[in-house]
């Protein structure tokens, strides 16, 4: 067989121009556009997609063809995907009026309704020959293309190779590749990485020859089947107080990865509406968000099996479990209060939360968030919404967050307050996604008459003898490590994980039901990926008074005299009109911290304090002291501890395996903190940036989905690489350094690094890992 496909691969590269459409019939035949409608079954003893294709597909494709910034729009994740092929159009792009939606699963069910939105095939869809199978699989040429004409053996690839966020692409159809082999033959796939093996590639060519059939899906064990069905019996109570939760649980929940406790398979699900109840074969209703109207008369709340490939930078888990249904329950059905009309899914409406939901009590809907407030925190990092350095240039590159305590930030004060001030919290979605960039200003005016009630409130409630001091801040009632998180930003990615991790920040956040709730409608339920440009900046903009609000939040601890000079520092060369939003004339907070401060910097007091406050609920497993080995731990402290200029020339995000033979390898991530004088100037980051404040956080195990670079060390090289680190000057050195350490792409042993690095990240968080990313890899 393996002389046979490269017979073939060389057979495919003949030829130089666009084929006609008489060239390709009398070539392939004639097009079948629904002979992938339904997947085709393996045949007994044949090659089988899930145990044998799967698995070379999610560990050298899927690192690049996994999501909406997938090339191409090609998933490859799952048979679907696969069937669907690609697309020309591009997904993130600047555009005058919104794009049509194009979710695998959601817009369209078949392969042929998705050649009518413009997708093309990657499988044959010509006649069913052994040679067109491969010869007219796209899919197959690009990975003989590969083959016949692998990566140059250079350390850093040529100008040939474009791996720019943005870089243009070809997306060749059928009828284009034959000129598209001859003008770009070093295009092959897996782009700008080594090709597969003989062996994986054999695999692949017997099951295009065999169809490219997908295995029949296996029955849900009997005990999780239950589950969904208890789980859809809560969802589709029919009182009105049910179904305003179930809406309510929906919106919150359509992005997650659901999975059942006690299901040692991890069976992934997600919540979708559906055309049909319980019981039948679910059927999603496709809107562009998810509260939009869902047009049919009645529809159903259902668990849908989600059989992709799990990618590190969307997989957001949450486990569903008696006594989570139990918590949920008492929360809003329990509860008591009442529920007269459900609510319109008009947009003004539909897309205000506070509207919307106004009569379940503020204090479920605020403990609903808290409970599991890295996983809304996710949505907003790994929704969408984040890619690409303008989305992101609105955070800091490392901050830490806080949570109000819903003793405080959900009591009656704050119930009424924000019943009474519910219109003046409306969204930017509310103008659904063909914004016009004029109406950013009411939003602003908003805002501003937002921030004047806010300092009102305040006033009143801390102006007096009460003042805020550290019982202000949720200590995870005494057992939830959601209670503080760390967020990192990496130029054009971002992550989000549990506990106070690296050494404390330049700023920190402090969030209550409010503010938590407008950022998962902005980011999340709001923001459309394929609307138009002005409702992507409005969104960009809004966050930017949503950082401020937390930020605001976290100055208020601070004695009242170090308050402006701290938030100057954070604000270097912003204008007024930004600062004032953070504490002066457009929100002002003039009462003095109850929390008593030794003389000096109280931010690193307050920190300190913050860390005792939380002690009990920290989730310490990034923290660096517990690295067993006193020598790496010292080494890798002294990698921590480089600052300034030098890190100019370091990737955002680094994995670090350190060898000790005969020990397994260990993994270690190092993350560039990029200075910043302020996070306020949009299109314009470079002017803002502060070399010389720029920080490494090193950490056990994984942070971050979209690696830039891969290195190695022994432990005996560490405290050298740290050194070099530290000292480098310009391109030239990083360039030596990784002729010493760095896995680059072309390594002809990469992806065994690859495939351990993957392993390794699994065994370390099995509920949490994903495939990383390999997108953003540095060629230098």
């Amino acid at each position: 067989m393996s002389g046979r496909w490269l017979i073939l691969g060389a057979l495919v590269l003949a030829g130089c121009a666009t084929l006609t459409h008489e060239a390709l019939l009398a070539r392939f035949g004639s097009a079948e556009p629904t002979r992938l409608d339904a997947a085709p079954v393996a045949a007994a003893g044949g090659v089988s997609y899930r145990r044998d294709v799967k698995p070379i597909l999610d560990q050298r494709c899927v690192v690049c063809h996994g999501c909406y910034d997938a090339p191409c729009q090609l998933k490859l994740s799952s048979w679907d995907g696969i069937a669907r092929g690609s697309s020309k159009a591009s997904v993130y792009a600047m555009r005058l009026l919104e794009a049509p939606t194009t979710r695998l699963g959601i817009d369209a069910q078949r392969a042929s309704q998705w050649r009518d939105q413009g997708f093309d095939a990657v499988l044959n869809e010509r006649t069913p020959t052994p040679g067109n199978q491969l010869a007219a699989s796209v899919l197959w040429r690009s990975l003989a293309l590969k083959q016949a004409h692998p990566l140059p053996a250079t350390p850093v690839l040529d100008g040939r190779f474009d791996f720019a966020l943005d870089r243009a692409q070809s997306c060749p159809r059928l009828a284009e590749y034959d000129a598209f082999e001859a003008a770009q033959p070093h295009a092959g796939m897996p782009y700008g990485l080594p090709g597969l093996s003989a062996a994986e590639l054999d695999t692949i060519a017997r099951w295009l020859q065999a169809g490219a059939p997908d295995d029949p899906q296996q029955p849900l064990p009997v005990a999780v089947a239950s589950q969904v069905a208890d789980w859809e019996r809560f969802l589709n109570g029919t009182s009105l107080k049910e179904r305003l939760t179930s809406r309510y649980l929906f919106e919150h929940l359509f992005l997650g990865h659901l999975t059942f406790e006690g299901d040692a398979q991890r069976h992934v699900f997600r919540l979708v509406r559906s055309a049909t109840p319980p019981g039948q074969p679910v059927q999603p209703l496709a809107t562009r968000r998810p509260y939009d109207d869902p047009v049919v008369a009645s529809f159903h709340y259902r668990l849908m099996r989600d059989e992709e490939t799990l990618l590190a930078k969307t997989h957001m888990p949450m486990s569903l479990s008696p006594e989570r249904l139990a918590r949920w329950r008492g929360w809003f059905i329990e509860t008591p209060y009442m529920v007269t009309s459900l609510p319109s899914y008009a947009p003004e409406q539909a897309s205000n939360p506070f509207a919307t939901f106004a009569a379940i009590p503020l204090s479920s809907r605020y403990r609903f968030l808290l409970d599991e407030a890295g996983f809304f925190v996710m949505n907003f990092i790994k929704g969408p919404v984040c890619r690409g350095q303008t989305a992101l240039d609105v955070i800091n590159d490392r901050f830490w967050v806080f949570f109000v305590e819903p003793a405080v930030g959900a009591d009656a004060e704050a119930e009424q307050m924000v019943a009474r001030e519910a219109q003046v919290l409306r969204m930017p979605a509310a103008q659904g996604s063909n914004a016009e960039l004029l109406a950013w200003l009411q939003v602003a005016a908003a805002q501003d008459r937002l921030l004047a009630t806010k300092s009102e409130a305040m006033s009143q409630r801390y102006g007096g003898p009460r003042r805020i001091d550290l019982s202000t801040i949720w200590r995870g009632d005494g057992h939830n490590a959601n209670a503080a998180l760390t967020i990192f930003r990496h130029f054009d990615s971002a992550s989000v994980v549990k506990g106070l991790v690296g050494e404390p920040p330049k700023t920190a956040w402090v969030i209550g039901y409010p503010l938590l709730e407008r950022i998962y409608y902005l980011l999340v339920a709001g923001y459309d990926v394929w609307g138009n440009t002005p409702h992507q900046l409005q969104t960009r903009l809004y966050m930017d008074f949503l950082r401020m609000e937390g930020e605001a939040n976290f100055l208020m601890l601070l004695p009242r005299d170090q308050r402006e000079a701290l938030r100057n520092h954070w604000y270097r060369g912003a204008t007024p009109d930004v600062t004032e939003r953070v504490l002066g004339s457009k929100f002002r907070f003039d009462a003095e911290t109850g929390i008593p401060y030794e003389p000096g910097d109280a931010q690193p007091q307050l920190y300190r304090m913050l860390q005792r406050h939380l002690g009990p609920v920290l989730d310490t497993r990034f923290d660096l002291q517990r690295e067993a080995d006193p020598a790496v731990r010292q080494a890798l402290q002294q990698l921590a501890g480089v600052r300034g200029e030098s890190l100019r020339w370091w990737p955002e995000t680094v994995v670090l395996r350190v060898d000790a033979p005969p020990h397994a390898a260990r993994y270690y991530t190092v993350l560039r903190n990029t200075g910043h004088f302020n996070v306020a100037t949009l299109l314009r980051e470079s002017a803002a940036l502060a070399p010389g404040e720029q920080t490494l956080t090193v950490v056990p195990g994984f942070i971050g989905a979209h690696p830039n670079a891969l290195m190695r060390s022994t432990v005996a090289e560490l405290p050298a690489l740290a050194r070099r680190v530290a000292t480098l000057a310009g391109e030239a050195d990083y360039r030596a350094l990784a002729d010493q350490h760095g896995i680059r792409r072309t390594d002809p042993g990469f992806w065994a690094a690859s495939d351990a690095l993957m392993q390794a990240y699994r065994q370390a968080a099995p509920t949490e890992a994903g495939l990383l990313d390999y997108g953003r890899l540095q060629n230098r």
